[in-house]
Protein backbone atom coordinates (compact mmCIF):
# COMPACT_ATOMS: atom_id res chain seq x y z
CA UNK A 1 0.00 0.00 0.00
CA UNK A 2 1.40 3.41 -0.96
CA UNK A 3 2.22 5.95 1.70
CA UNK A 4 -0.01 9.00 1.28
CA UNK A 5 1.05 12.55 2.07
CA UNK A 6 -1.08 12.54 5.22
CA UNK A 7 0.27 9.13 6.29
CA UNK A 8 3.84 10.32 5.74
CA UNK A 9 3.37 13.49 7.79
CA UNK A 10 1.56 11.66 10.59
CA UNK A 11 4.14 8.88 10.82
CA UNK A 12 7.04 11.35 10.77
CA UNK A 13 5.39 13.37 13.55
CA UNK A 14 5.12 10.28 15.73
CA UNK A 15 8.60 8.94 15.01
CA UNK A 16 10.43 12.25 14.85
CA UNK A 17 11.17 14.67 12.04
CA UNK A 18 13.66 13.48 9.46
CA UNK A 19 13.63 9.87 10.63
CA UNK A 20 14.47 7.19 8.08
CA UNK A 21 11.37 5.20 7.22
CA UNK A 22 12.92 1.79 6.70
CA UNK A 23 12.30 0.16 3.36
CA UNK A 24 13.85 -2.55 1.24
CA UNK A 25 17.05 -0.55 0.71
CA UNK A 26 18.06 0.94 4.04
CA UNK A 27 21.73 0.04 4.09
CA UNK A 28 23.66 2.86 2.41
CA UNK A 29 23.90 5.27 5.30
CA UNK A 30 27.23 7.04 5.71
CA UNK A 31 30.36 7.15 3.63
CA UNK A 32 33.96 8.26 4.02
CA UNK A 33 34.30 11.30 1.84
CA UNK A 34 30.68 12.12 2.55
CA UNK A 35 28.64 14.40 4.72
CA UNK A 36 27.62 11.77 7.23
CA UNK A 37 25.06 11.77 10.00
CA UNK A 38 26.71 10.20 13.08
CA UNK A 39 24.37 8.69 15.62
CA UNK A 40 23.18 11.42 17.94
CA UNK A 41 25.23 14.11 16.22
CA UNK A 42 25.03 16.73 13.53
CA UNK A 43 26.15 16.27 9.97
CA UNK A 44 29.93 16.45 9.51
CA UNK A 45 32.34 16.19 6.62
CA UNK A 46 34.50 13.06 6.67
CA UNK A 47 37.66 13.25 4.55
CA UNK A 48 39.21 10.57 2.39
CA UNK A 49 37.31 8.50 -0.15
CA UNK A 50 39.88 5.67 -0.21
CA UNK A 51 39.45 3.33 2.70
CA UNK A 52 40.44 -0.09 3.97
CA UNK A 53 37.24 -1.54 2.54
CA UNK A 54 37.02 -2.69 -1.04
CA UNK A 55 39.79 -4.52 -2.88
CA UNK A 56 42.92 -2.70 -1.76
CA UNK A 57 45.13 0.07 -3.06
CA UNK A 58 45.17 0.87 -6.76
CA UNK A 59 48.27 -0.22 -8.69
CA UNK A 60 49.46 2.14 -11.41
CA UNK A 61 49.23 0.78 -14.96
CA UNK A 62 52.55 0.65 -16.91
CA UNK A 63 50.51 1.18 -20.09
CA UNK A 64 49.05 4.37 -18.65
CA UNK A 65 45.40 3.42 -19.03
CA UNK A 66 43.71 1.93 -15.97
CA UNK A 67 44.89 1.55 -12.37
CA UNK A 68 43.27 -1.40 -10.58
CA UNK A 69 43.69 -3.26 -7.29
CA UNK A 70 46.21 -6.09 -7.28
CA UNK A 71 44.77 -9.27 -8.77
CA UNK A 72 42.41 -7.44 -11.12
CA UNK A 73 42.86 -7.24 -14.88
CA UNK A 74 41.37 -5.42 -17.83
CA UNK A 75 41.02 -5.85 -21.55
CA UNK A 76 40.21 -3.23 -24.15
CA UNK A 77 36.98 -4.22 -25.88
CA UNK A 78 36.48 -1.29 -28.26
CA UNK A 79 38.57 1.82 -28.94
CA UNK A 80 37.25 4.70 -31.03
CA UNK A 81 39.15 5.18 -34.26
CA UNK A 82 41.09 1.92 -33.84
CA UNK A 83 38.66 -0.97 -33.61
CA UNK A 84 36.17 -1.58 -36.39
CA UNK A 85 32.53 -2.49 -36.86
CA UNK A 86 31.44 -5.54 -38.81
CA UNK A 87 30.63 -3.16 -41.67
CA UNK A 88 34.20 -1.84 -41.73
CA UNK A 89 33.84 1.62 -40.19
CA UNK A 90 35.77 2.53 -37.06
CA UNK A 91 34.17 2.45 -33.62
CA UNK A 92 32.37 5.75 -32.89
CA UNK A 93 33.71 8.01 -30.16
CA UNK A 94 32.46 9.35 -26.83
CA UNK A 95 31.22 6.18 -25.16
CA UNK A 96 28.53 6.78 -22.55
CA UNK A 97 25.65 4.81 -21.00
CA UNK A 98 25.83 1.04 -21.45
CA UNK A 99 23.93 -2.06 -20.37
CA UNK A 100 24.74 -5.74 -20.69
CA UNK A 101 22.40 -8.50 -21.87
CA UNK A 102 22.73 -12.25 -22.16
CA UNK A 103 23.46 -13.34 -25.72
CA UNK A 104 23.59 -16.69 -27.42
CA UNK A 105 26.09 -19.38 -26.45
CA UNK A 106 27.25 -17.53 -23.35
CA UNK A 107 28.07 -14.26 -25.13
CA UNK A 108 27.39 -10.84 -23.61
CA UNK A 109 25.62 -8.17 -25.66
CA UNK A 110 26.36 -4.57 -24.70
CA UNK A 111 24.44 -1.60 -26.04
CA UNK A 112 26.80 1.38 -25.95
CA UNK A 113 25.62 4.99 -26.26
CA UNK A 114 27.77 7.53 -28.09
CA UNK A 115 27.28 11.03 -26.70
CA UNK A 116 27.86 13.12 -29.82
CA UNK A 117 26.20 16.53 -29.88
CA UNK A 118 25.72 19.15 -32.56
CA UNK A 119 26.49 18.91 -36.27
CA UNK A 120 27.65 15.58 -37.61
CA UNK A 121 30.58 17.24 -39.39
CA UNK A 122 32.12 18.14 -36.02
CA UNK A 123 32.97 14.53 -35.22
CA UNK A 124 35.71 12.44 -36.88
CA UNK A 125 34.13 9.21 -35.64
CA UNK A 126 30.32 9.55 -35.66
CA UNK A 127 27.95 6.60 -35.51
CA UNK A 128 27.81 5.29 -39.11
CA UNK A 129 24.55 5.91 -40.97
CA UNK A 130 23.52 2.29 -41.44
CA UNK A 131 20.74 2.09 -43.98
CA UNK A 132 17.33 1.62 -42.39
CA UNK A 133 18.60 2.44 -38.89
CA UNK A 134 18.80 6.25 -39.14
CA UNK A 135 16.48 8.72 -37.42
CA UNK A 136 18.07 12.00 -38.54
CA UNK A 137 20.99 11.84 -41.01
CA UNK A 138 22.30 15.19 -39.76
CA UNK A 139 22.95 13.90 -36.22
CA UNK A 140 26.17 12.16 -35.16
CA UNK A 141 25.06 10.09 -32.17
CA UNK A 142 23.42 6.75 -31.60
CA UNK A 143 24.22 3.33 -30.19
CA UNK A 144 26.38 0.41 -31.17
CA UNK A 145 25.84 -3.17 -30.07
CA UNK A 146 28.99 -4.98 -28.91
CA UNK A 147 28.99 -8.76 -28.73
CA UNK A 148 31.67 -10.19 -26.45
CA UNK A 149 32.36 -13.92 -26.30
CA UNK A 150 34.73 -15.66 -23.91
CA UNK A 151 36.06 -14.67 -20.49
CA UNK A 152 39.20 -13.18 -19.05
CA UNK A 153 41.00 -15.25 -16.45
CA UNK A 154 40.66 -12.51 -13.84
CA UNK A 155 43.94 -13.36 -12.10
CA UNK A 156 46.17 -10.50 -13.20
CA UNK A 157 49.96 -10.44 -12.95
CA UNK A 158 52.54 -9.00 -10.63
CA UNK A 159 51.68 -5.39 -11.47
CA UNK A 160 48.02 -6.03 -10.80
CA UNK A 161 47.04 -6.20 -14.45
CA UNK A 162 46.70 -8.53 -17.36
CA UNK A 163 46.59 -6.14 -20.26
CA UNK A 164 45.20 -8.80 -22.52
CA UNK A 165 44.32 -7.60 -25.98
CA UNK A 166 45.80 -4.13 -25.59
CA UNK A 167 44.84 -1.17 -27.75
CA UNK A 168 46.03 -2.63 -31.03
CA UNK A 169 44.13 -5.91 -30.99
CA UNK A 170 42.50 -7.10 -34.21
CA UNK A 171 38.86 -7.29 -33.22
CA UNK A 172 36.88 -10.04 -34.89
CA UNK A 173 39.91 -12.20 -35.63
CA UNK A 174 40.19 -13.91 -32.28
CA UNK A 175 43.36 -12.37 -30.84
CA UNK A 176 43.22 -12.39 -27.05
CA UNK A 177 40.73 -14.32 -24.97
CA UNK A 178 37.64 -12.37 -25.99
CA UNK A 179 35.97 -12.44 -29.38
CA UNK A 180 34.34 -9.08 -30.17
CA UNK A 181 31.89 -8.00 -32.86
CA UNK A 182 30.28 -4.54 -33.06
CA UNK A 183 27.46 -3.16 -35.19
CA UNK A 184 25.12 -0.16 -35.35
CA UNK A 185 21.91 -0.38 -33.31
CA UNK A 186 20.61 3.10 -34.04
CA UNK A 187 22.10 6.13 -35.81
CA UNK A 188 21.14 9.75 -36.43
CA UNK A 189 20.27 10.58 -32.84
CA UNK A 190 21.93 13.30 -30.76
CA UNK A 191 23.82 13.43 -27.48
CA UNK A 192 23.00 9.85 -26.45
CA UNK A 193 23.98 10.09 -22.83
CA UNK A 194 22.61 7.45 -20.46
CA UNK A 195 19.44 5.37 -20.67
CA UNK A 196 18.30 2.17 -19.07
CA UNK A 197 17.81 -1.54 -19.56
CA UNK A 198 14.25 -2.86 -19.69
CA UNK A 199 12.94 -5.97 -17.93
CA UNK A 200 12.15 -7.44 -21.37
CA UNK A 201 15.77 -7.29 -22.53
CA UNK A 202 16.11 -4.09 -24.55
CA UNK A 203 17.88 -0.76 -24.07
CA UNK A 204 16.25 2.66 -23.86
CA UNK A 205 18.71 5.27 -25.12
CA UNK A 206 18.20 8.88 -24.05
CA UNK A 207 18.99 12.07 -25.94
CA UNK A 208 20.36 14.74 -23.62
CA UNK A 209 19.34 17.71 -25.74
CA UNK A 210 16.34 19.89 -26.58
CA UNK A 211 17.45 20.78 -30.12
CA UNK A 212 14.65 21.07 -32.64
CA UNK A 213 14.68 20.63 -36.40
CA UNK A 214 16.70 23.45 -37.95
CA UNK A 215 19.18 23.65 -35.07
CA UNK A 216 22.68 22.38 -35.95
CA UNK A 217 21.30 21.41 -39.34
CA UNK A 218 19.03 18.79 -37.80
CA UNK A 219 16.14 17.63 -39.93
CA UNK A 220 14.04 16.37 -37.01
CA UNK A 221 13.31 17.31 -33.39
CA UNK A 222 15.49 15.74 -30.71
CA UNK A 223 15.31 15.19 -26.95
CA UNK A 224 13.58 11.81 -27.00
CA UNK A 225 13.96 8.22 -25.83
CA UNK A 226 14.44 5.40 -28.38
CA UNK A 227 14.35 1.64 -27.87
CA UNK A 228 17.24 -0.51 -29.13
CA UNK A 229 16.99 -4.31 -29.27
CA UNK A 230 20.45 -5.93 -28.90
CA UNK A 231 19.11 -9.34 -29.95
CA UNK A 232 17.37 -8.40 -33.20
CA UNK A 233 18.91 -5.85 -35.55
CA UNK A 234 15.84 -5.87 -37.79
CA UNK A 235 13.73 -4.71 -34.84
CA UNK A 236 15.78 -1.49 -34.83
CA UNK A 237 14.88 -0.53 -38.38
CA UNK A 238 12.98 2.71 -38.95
CA UNK A 239 13.73 4.11 -35.46
CA UNK A 240 10.89 6.03 -33.86
CA UNK A 241 11.05 8.28 -30.77
CA UNK A 242 8.92 7.30 -27.80
CA UNK A 243 7.21 10.66 -27.56
CA UNK A 244 5.02 9.56 -24.65
CA UNK A 245 8.12 9.80 -22.44
CA UNK A 246 8.50 13.51 -23.17
CA UNK A 247 10.99 15.71 -24.97
CA UNK A 248 13.65 17.17 -22.69
CA UNK A 249 17.35 16.78 -21.84
CA UNK A 250 16.98 13.12 -20.93
CA UNK A 251 19.68 11.43 -18.90
CA UNK A 252 18.52 8.01 -17.68
CA UNK A 253 15.37 5.90 -17.50
CA UNK A 254 14.32 2.95 -15.35
CA UNK A 255 11.25 0.75 -15.70
CA UNK A 256 9.53 -0.30 -12.48
CA UNK A 257 9.58 -4.08 -12.89
CA UNK A 258 6.46 -4.53 -10.78
CA UNK A 259 4.19 -1.64 -11.74
CA UNK A 260 5.29 -0.70 -15.24
CA UNK A 261 6.01 2.96 -14.52
CA UNK A 262 8.99 4.60 -16.21
CA UNK A 263 11.16 6.94 -14.13
CA UNK A 264 13.35 9.48 -15.90
CA UNK A 265 16.09 11.93 -14.90
CA UNK A 266 16.77 15.30 -16.51
CA UNK A 267 20.26 16.83 -16.71
CA UNK A 268 19.55 20.52 -17.22
CA UNK A 269 20.02 23.91 -15.59
CA UNK A 270 18.56 27.42 -15.51
CA UNK A 271 16.38 26.20 -13.87
CA UNK A 272 17.53 22.85 -12.47
CA UNK A 273 16.04 19.68 -13.93
CA UNK A 274 13.29 17.40 -12.72
CA UNK A 275 12.69 13.77 -11.77
CA UNK A 276 9.81 12.30 -13.80
CA UNK A 277 7.38 9.40 -13.63
CA UNK A 278 5.44 8.08 -16.61
CA UNK A 279 2.34 5.97 -15.94
CA UNK A 280 1.29 3.73 -18.84
CA UNK A 281 -2.28 3.92 -20.13
CA UNK A 282 -4.84 1.46 -18.85
CA UNK A 283 -4.49 -1.97 -20.42
CA UNK A 284 -0.99 -1.35 -21.81
CA UNK A 285 1.40 -4.29 -21.54
CA UNK A 286 5.14 -3.80 -21.83
CA UNK A 287 7.25 -5.85 -24.22
CA UNK A 288 9.76 -5.62 -27.04
CA UNK A 289 8.90 -2.78 -29.39
CA UNK A 290 5.61 -1.89 -27.73
CA UNK A 291 6.64 1.52 -26.41
CA UNK A 292 7.21 2.83 -29.93
CA UNK A 293 3.61 1.98 -30.83
CA UNK A 294 2.19 4.39 -28.24
CA UNK A 295 0.55 7.67 -29.15
CA UNK A 296 2.54 10.79 -28.30
CA UNK A 297 0.12 11.63 -25.48
CA UNK A 298 -0.28 8.08 -24.13
CA UNK A 299 -0.24 7.63 -20.39
CA UNK A 300 0.58 10.40 -17.93
CA UNK A 301 3.95 12.14 -17.52
CA UNK A 302 4.47 13.79 -14.14
CA UNK A 303 7.21 15.64 -12.25
CA UNK A 304 8.27 14.99 -8.65
CA UNK A 305 6.93 17.17 -5.85
CA UNK A 306 8.71 16.08 -2.67
CA UNK A 307 7.61 17.10 0.82
CA UNK A 308 9.21 16.79 4.24
CA UNK A 309 7.90 15.39 7.51
CA UNK A 310 5.88 18.55 8.13
CA UNK A 311 4.24 18.36 4.72
CA UNK A 312 6.29 21.29 3.41
CA UNK A 313 7.44 21.35 -0.21
CA UNK A 314 11.13 20.58 -0.78
CA UNK A 315 12.06 22.97 -3.57
CA UNK A 316 15.45 21.38 -4.38
CA UNK A 317 17.01 18.05 -3.40
CA UNK A 318 20.23 19.80 -2.37
CA UNK A 319 18.35 20.81 0.80
CA UNK A 320 19.07 17.32 2.20
CA UNK A 321 22.46 17.16 3.96
CA UNK A 322 22.17 14.01 6.06
CA UNK A 323 22.03 10.41 4.82
CA UNK A 324 18.76 8.92 5.97
CA UNK A 325 16.79 12.07 5.20
CA UNK A 326 13.47 10.85 3.83
CA UNK A 327 10.85 12.76 1.87
CA UNK A 328 7.39 11.82 0.67
CA UNK A 329 6.59 12.01 -3.03
CA UNK A 330 3.70 13.58 -4.87
CA UNK A 331 3.52 13.92 -8.65
CA UNK A 332 2.39 16.88 -10.76
CA UNK A 333 1.16 16.37 -14.33
CA UNK A 334 3.18 17.74 -17.24
CA UNK A 335 0.90 19.74 -19.54
CA UNK A 336 2.98 19.91 -22.74
CA UNK A 337 5.30 16.90 -22.73
CA UNK A 338 6.60 17.59 -26.25
CA UNK A 339 7.72 21.08 -25.14
CA UNK A 340 6.57 22.77 -28.34
CA UNK A 341 7.04 26.30 -27.01
CA UNK A 342 8.45 25.93 -23.47
CA UNK A 343 10.85 23.40 -21.96
CA UNK A 344 9.04 21.07 -19.59
CA UNK A 345 11.05 22.13 -16.54
CA UNK A 346 10.13 25.78 -17.31
CA UNK A 347 6.42 25.01 -17.48
CA UNK A 348 6.33 24.78 -13.69
CA UNK A 349 6.49 27.72 -11.31
CA UNK A 350 8.54 27.74 -8.13
CA UNK A 351 6.57 26.04 -5.40
CA UNK A 352 4.96 23.52 -7.73
CA UNK A 353 7.69 20.88 -8.08
CA UNK A 354 11.09 19.72 -6.75
CA UNK A 355 14.25 20.42 -8.72
CA UNK A 356 17.82 19.07 -8.54
CA UNK A 357 21.11 19.82 -10.27
CA UNK A 358 22.43 17.31 -12.79
CA UNK A 359 20.08 14.41 -12.24
CA UNK A 360 22.07 11.71 -13.99
CA UNK A 361 22.61 7.95 -13.62
CA UNK A 362 19.84 5.65 -12.44
CA UNK A 363 19.46 1.88 -11.86
CA UNK A 364 16.78 -0.48 -10.61
CA UNK A 365 17.63 -2.53 -7.50
CA UNK A 366 16.23 -3.54 -4.12
CA UNK A 367 12.70 -3.06 -5.50
CA UNK A 368 13.30 0.58 -6.18
CA UNK A 369 15.34 3.16 -8.04
CA UNK A 370 18.79 4.46 -7.20
CA UNK A 371 19.52 7.77 -8.88
CA UNK A 372 22.18 10.45 -8.74
CA UNK A 373 22.39 14.22 -8.44
CA UNK A 374 25.94 14.73 -9.67
CA UNK A 375 26.77 18.00 -7.88
CA UNK A 376 25.29 21.30 -6.77
CA UNK A 377 26.82 24.74 -6.75
CA UNK A 378 25.54 28.31 -6.94
CA UNK A 379 22.51 27.26 -9.03
CA UNK A 380 21.21 25.25 -6.05
CA UNK A 381 20.26 26.19 -2.48
CA UNK A 382 23.11 24.17 -0.89
CA UNK A 383 26.42 22.92 -2.40
CA UNK A 384 27.57 19.31 -2.55
CA UNK A 385 29.68 17.09 -4.78
CA UNK A 386 27.13 14.36 -5.31
CA UNK A 387 24.07 12.66 -3.88
CA UNK A 388 22.75 9.13 -4.26
CA UNK A 389 18.99 8.81 -3.67
CA UNK A 390 16.70 5.81 -3.43
CA UNK A 391 13.07 6.05 -4.46
CA UNK A 392 10.78 3.37 -3.05
CA UNK A 393 7.73 3.21 -5.37
CA UNK A 394 5.72 1.06 -2.98
CA UNK A 395 6.02 3.54 -0.11
CA UNK A 396 6.37 6.62 -2.32
CA UNK A 397 9.36 7.76 -0.29
CA UNK A 398 12.65 9.28 -1.35
CA UNK A 399 15.68 8.59 0.87
CA UNK A 400 19.13 10.16 0.69
CA UNK A 401 21.68 7.35 0.86
CA UNK A 402 25.00 9.10 0.26
CA UNK A 403 26.06 12.73 -0.01
CA UNK A 404 29.60 13.68 -1.01
CA UNK A 405 31.20 16.77 0.47
CA UNK A 406 32.73 19.40 -1.79
CA UNK A 407 36.08 18.04 -3.00
CA UNK A 408 39.00 20.44 -2.51
CA UNK A 409 41.72 17.87 -3.28
CA UNK A 410 41.00 16.93 -6.87
CA UNK A 411 44.53 15.84 -7.82
CA UNK A 412 45.26 13.38 -5.03
CA UNK A 413 43.86 10.02 -4.08
CA UNK A 414 43.30 11.44 -0.61
CA UNK A 415 40.54 13.72 -1.79
CA UNK A 416 36.88 12.90 -1.77
CA UNK A 417 35.18 11.34 -4.73
CA UNK A 418 33.07 13.87 -6.57
CA UNK A 419 30.61 14.03 -9.44
CA UNK A 420 28.90 10.61 -9.40
CA UNK A 421 27.31 9.93 -12.78
CA UNK A 422 26.46 6.52 -14.25
CA UNK A 423 25.59 4.00 -11.56
CA UNK A 424 24.87 0.29 -11.29
CA UNK A 425 23.83 -2.10 -8.53
CA UNK A 426 26.56 -4.69 -8.04
CA UNK A 427 25.67 -8.39 -7.85
CA UNK A 428 28.46 -8.58 -5.27
CA UNK A 429 26.85 -6.02 -2.97
CA UNK A 430 26.51 -2.25 -2.89
CA UNK A 431 26.82 0.11 -5.84
CA UNK A 432 29.47 0.84 -8.46
CA UNK A 433 29.58 4.48 -9.56
CA UNK A 434 31.35 6.22 -12.45
CA UNK A 435 32.99 9.49 -11.45
CA UNK A 436 32.56 12.60 -13.60
CA UNK A 437 34.17 15.15 -11.39
CA UNK A 438 37.19 17.41 -11.34
CA UNK A 439 40.79 16.21 -11.40
CA UNK A 440 41.34 12.48 -11.06
CA UNK A 441 38.55 10.20 -12.30
CA UNK A 442 37.59 6.93 -10.65
CA UNK A 443 35.22 4.06 -10.62
CA UNK A 444 34.26 3.80 -6.98
CA UNK A 445 32.11 1.47 -4.96
CA UNK A 446 29.79 1.85 -2.02
CA UNK A 447 29.51 -1.06 0.38
CA UNK A 448 26.27 -2.34 1.84
CA UNK A 449 26.94 -0.32 5.01
CA UNK A 450 27.65 2.84 3.05
CA UNK A 451 31.45 3.11 2.98
CA UNK A 452 33.17 4.07 -0.27
CA UNK A 453 36.28 2.67 -1.95
CA UNK A 454 38.25 3.17 -5.15
CA UNK A 455 37.92 0.40 -7.74
CA UNK A 456 39.74 1.95 -10.71
CA UNK A 457 41.48 5.16 -11.77
CA UNK A 458 41.72 6.55 -15.29
CA UNK A 459 45.41 7.11 -16.11
CA UNK A 460 44.96 8.16 -19.74
CA UNK A 461 46.00 11.82 -19.76
CA UNK A 462 44.24 13.67 -22.59
CA UNK A 463 45.98 16.90 -21.62
CA UNK A 464 49.61 17.70 -20.88
CA UNK A 465 51.96 17.04 -17.99
CA UNK A 466 51.56 20.67 -16.94
CA UNK A 467 47.78 20.70 -17.41
CA UNK A 468 46.53 17.12 -17.10
CA UNK A 469 43.03 16.19 -18.18
CA UNK A 470 41.36 12.88 -17.47
CA UNK A 471 38.09 11.89 -19.08
CA UNK A 472 35.13 10.73 -17.05
CA UNK A 473 34.13 7.10 -16.64
CA UNK A 474 30.76 6.07 -18.07
CA UNK A 475 28.64 3.02 -18.84
CA UNK A 476 29.40 0.97 -15.76
CA UNK A 477 27.56 -2.38 -15.94
CA UNK A 478 28.13 -6.02 -14.99
CA UNK A 479 27.86 -8.96 -17.34
CA UNK A 480 24.81 -11.14 -16.72
CA UNK A 481 26.94 -13.74 -14.92
CA UNK A 482 28.50 -11.09 -12.67
CA UNK A 483 32.06 -12.05 -13.59
CA UNK A 484 32.97 -9.00 -15.66
CA UNK A 485 32.50 -5.31 -15.00
CA UNK A 486 32.30 -3.29 -18.20
CA UNK A 487 33.05 0.43 -18.10
CA UNK A 488 33.96 3.17 -20.55
CA UNK A 489 36.44 6.01 -20.66
CA UNK A 490 34.31 8.54 -22.50
CA UNK A 491 37.05 10.34 -24.43
CA UNK A 492 38.31 9.27 -26.85
CA UNK A 493 35.92 6.33 -26.34
CA UNK A 494 37.26 3.12 -24.85
CA UNK A 495 35.22 0.18 -23.55
CA UNK A 496 36.97 -1.93 -20.91
CA UNK A 497 36.25 -5.36 -19.45
CA UNK A 498 37.44 -5.66 -15.84
CA UNK A 499 37.75 -9.02 -14.09
CA UNK A 500 39.12 -10.08 -10.75
CA UNK A 501 38.41 -11.66 -7.37
CA UNK A 502 35.06 -10.00 -6.76
CA UNK A 503 34.44 -12.36 -3.85
CA UNK A 504 37.37 -10.78 -1.99
CA UNK A 505 35.30 -7.81 -0.76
Amino acid sequence: MSLSRRDFVNRSTVLGAGVLIAGSAEVLATAPGAIAAPAGGDAAVAKGGHTAVGYGELVSDPKGLLALPKGFSYEVVTHSGRTTLVTGETTPSNHDGTAAFEGRHGATLLVNNHELAGPRANWPHPVPLLEGHVYDPAAAGGCTVVEVSGHGDGHGHGDGHDHGRGDDHDRGHGHGRRQVREWVGIAGTATNCAGGATPWGTWLTCEETEDKAGTNGFTKDHGYVFEVDPHDQDANRNPQPIKALGRFAHEAVVIDERRGHAYLTEDAAKPNGLFYRWTPPAGFRHGRGRLRTLAADAGVLEALKAFDSRGKLVDDLSRATKPGTTYGADWVKVQDRDARTTSIRKQFKDGEITRARKLEGMWWGDNGIYFVSSFAREESPLPHDGQVWFYDPARRTLTLKVILGVNDEIWTDQGNFDGPDNITVSPHGGLIIAEDGNGLQHLFGTTSDGRTYALARNELNNGTAQEPEFSEFTGVTFSPDGRTLFANIQEPGIMLAITGPWHRM
